[in-house]
């Protein structure tokens, strides 16, 4: 999946910010450049919190991909710290790829967040989805309504789950970075510690198996990560609800849900590491945190 370019050509390296309204499959497409999960995904939108880095390494580029919150109007403090995360990347960012989703879109009704248009830097549109189109067709008009807006230097229709097109993004994009010198080693995947990402796949699998409210209202911390050479790591994590309702739902009757969470959690974190794992899981409240400052500044938000 290397983009074809010149074998003579300079070295290319920098910051893109994958940005897009909620569930239009920026994660999902950052795991398709990767070529391997490392953010989490769900059905359900407003899934992505904080950014999430990803880097792509090839002979002649690095592309230090910045996963980010759906853009959204934020209604209370969790979501205005993810608007702000959102900003905060693109501020970083050498390219800006926006995400739209072409099953949502119809002619004179393509909308571009002001955070995109302000952007002042190369921003590369890409149509995600294009697997669920019957007639791809459709596009024609769309692409150019989209190019019509002078807002970005090329649009690349793919799809993020089956990797069509995702080639010639990476093409599109490295030819729109700046040269310089790589930043991280080519093996290097992400500059985010094993925690994190942890904490995150215990919070993708509340998505999964949860519904309504409960995964929105659920953070997760990790309260001890100890690796134990010979044995299973030692993972504990406290899972915070918002209301004290929530807890019994969390847990289940006699326990199953938390069982049953623990053992998904445990196996995806199994995966994802390439050794075995010992998870312990609580559940405790935390009344109202997506809207106190305080306790969004102790879950490592910005408030």
């Amino acid at each position: 999946m290397s983009p074809a370019l010149d074998r003579g050509s300079a070295f290319r390296c920098g910051y893109v910010a994958l940005v897009g309204e909620p569930n239009v499959g920026k994660s999902t497409l950052m795991n398709q450049l990767l070529r391997q999960k490392l953010a989490i995904v769900s059905p359900k939108p407003q899934t992505t919190r904080r950014r999430t880095v990803g880097i792509v390494s090839g002979e002649h580029y690095q592309l230090v991909l910045l996963d980010t919150p759906g853009i959204l109007d934020p209604k209370y403090a969790l979501q205005r710290s993810m608007m702000r995360t959102v900003g905060e990347v693109l501020s970083d960012a050498d390219v800006a790829c926006y995400l739209m989703d072409v099953t949502e879109l119809a002619p004179g009704a393509i909308h571009v967040p002001d955070a995109v248009r302000d952007f002042g830097r190369p921003r590369v549109a890409a149509f995600n989805k294009i697997d669920l189109l019957r007639a791809k067709e459709r596009m024609i008009p769309l692409l150019q309504e989209t190019a019509d807006l002078g807002l970005f230097a090329e649009i690349v229709p793919v799809s993020a789950l089956t990797g069509e097109g995702v080639a010639r993004l990476i093409e599109v994009l490295v030819r729109h970075l700046p040269e310089g010198t790589p930043f991280y080693s080519s093996e290097q995947l992400t500059e985010q510690p094993e925690r994190f990402f942890v904490a995150e796949i215990i919070r993708e699998r509340v998505f999964c198996q949860f519904s309504e409210e409960v995964p929105y209202a659920v953070e997760v911390e990790i309260v001890e990560f100890k690796e134990r050479p010979g044995a299973k790591d030692f993972i504990e994590a406290v899972l915070y609800v918002e209301q004290i309702s929530q807890k019994p739902i969390l847990i289940g009757r006699g326990g199953h849900a938390i069982r049953s969470l623990g053992e998904a959690a445990r196996e995806a974190i199994e995966e994802f590491l390439g050794r075995p794992v010992f998870l312990q899981l609580h559940v405790k409240v935390a009344p109202k945190w997506r809207r106190n400052k305080e306790a969004l500044r102790r879950f490592g938000y910005r408030a």
